[in-house]
């Protein structure tokens, strides 16, 4: 007890801190670990906690990952791609609800027609929903996976600031266990590289629980998201799919996975400070209080599912994801009494940006460019 309340007091914190706060299992110190986590966020971020209303617009992917539900070979699926019109329509609900901002998520394709389309909806989103509490319209994050720098750069001129690229783990042999061979580690973080000089707020995550996955490679994770300057983390419990290819044979208990999840929130809060990061939907498909629990332990940004109920059910990344039948209305409500309920508001019509992107960028505004 002595040894973590001692370093809950550290402002920096190396890999063997990391190590031994990740490690937390007894309920007074993990008490402790949730505590200092929800007051670094409420010092560094205020009480409000922000909707990303998310739309999962197609799940139509060119890629193989061997754990995920939507991947290319699963034949079981039916493919699915909303319409321009529908995609905004979504985002304009969100808007008119009091929503600041929106993601717009799918499989992984690179063809031109996929490019322009996204081009189409993210203008047509800012089109659409400029207002008197949104002059800029809607923030927009998009989460497209691997692209070009220029792809990223037609996503960004066309009014997107944030992306979402998971690195889903920093052991490049974890990532290779989860890929095919011409899935490249070395590609991910230059994709990541690409996103940060295009001027996006730039957002990364692991799978936490992956088979063979150490406590280690998850401080190392924590480690990367500082020392690449991290804006957004997304990482949730690595659940499985019952169509995925990867052997499950080793996964986690439920318990022990749902608290190395938070602790994970937790850690990466006291690390980083003043990112923002997501209390993910599948903390929900552990418990049924999983988001609430994540924003205990430092997360302030929650993502209500805008995606058009009969589609929802063919967008599963993995299993037992919740809300697939719930109307829209229904999830803003619920979200809104899940924040509450643990002592934090809703930031309503506002981008809630990340104070670490604009620190980040006043720091590069202010230093002289080297030769």
């Amino acid at each position: 007890m002595e040894k973590t309340e001692q370093l809950l007091h550290k402002n920096t914190f190396d890999k063997s801190d990391i190590v031994h706060l990740l490690s937390l299992s007894e309920p007074a110190e993990r008490a402790l670990l949730q505590k200092a986590a929800f007051a670094t966020a409420t010092t560094f971020l205020g009480n409000n906690v922000y909707y990303r209303g998310i739309v999962e617009f197609s799940n139509i992917c060119t890629l193989n990952c061997y754990y995920c539900g939507i991947r290319k070979g699963n034949n079981s699926l039916h493919r699915y791609c909303l319409s321009v019109g529908e995609v905004i329509n979504c985002a304009k609900w969100a808007a008119e609800c009091g929503y600041g901002s929106c993601v717009l998520q799918s499989g992984e394709r690179r063809d031109e027609q996929f490019i322009s389309f996204v081009e189409a909806c993210t203008r047509g989103i800012k089109k659409a929903t400029v207002s008197d509490t949104l002059p800029e319209g809607l923030g927009i994050t998009l989460s497209l996976g691997e692209q070009s720098r220029e792809t990223y750069q037609r996503f960004f001129d066309a009014g997107a600031h944030r992306y979402l690229l998971r690195i889903e783990t920093t052991n490049p042999t974890l990532f290779t266990s989860l890929h095919p061979e011409e899935q490249v580690f070395a590609n991910r973080l230059k994709c990541l590289t690409y996103l940060r000089k295009t001027g996006f707020q730039v957002g990364t995550g692991v799978m936490i629980g992956i088979p063979d996955q150490t406590v280690e490679d998850l401080a190392d994770d924590i480690l990367f998201f500082r020392d690449n300057d991290i804006d957004m983390i997304g990482m949730g419990p690595y659940l499985p799919h019952p169509d995925a290819l990867i052997d499950n044979s080793s996964v986690m208990d439920n318990d022990a996975l749902l608290s190395l999840a938070l602790s994970m929130i937790a850690v990466c809060r006291l690390v980083l400070k003043d990112v923002n990061i997501a209390a993910t939907t599948a903390l929900q498909a552990m418990v049924h209080d999983g988001r609430e629990q994540g924003i205990l332990y430092g997360a302030n940004v929650v993502m209500p599912n805008l995606t058009p109920t009969d589609f929802r059910k063919s967008y599963q990344l993995y299993d037992g994801k919740p809300c697939i039948d719930e109307g829209k209305e229904e999830c803003r409500n619920c979200l809104k009494n899940r924040i509450e309920s643990v002592g934090r508001t809703v930031g309503w019509d506002t981008w809630g940006d990340s104070p670490h992107f604009e620190a980040r960028k006043n720091d590069n505004n202010s230093t002289p460019a080297r030769e």
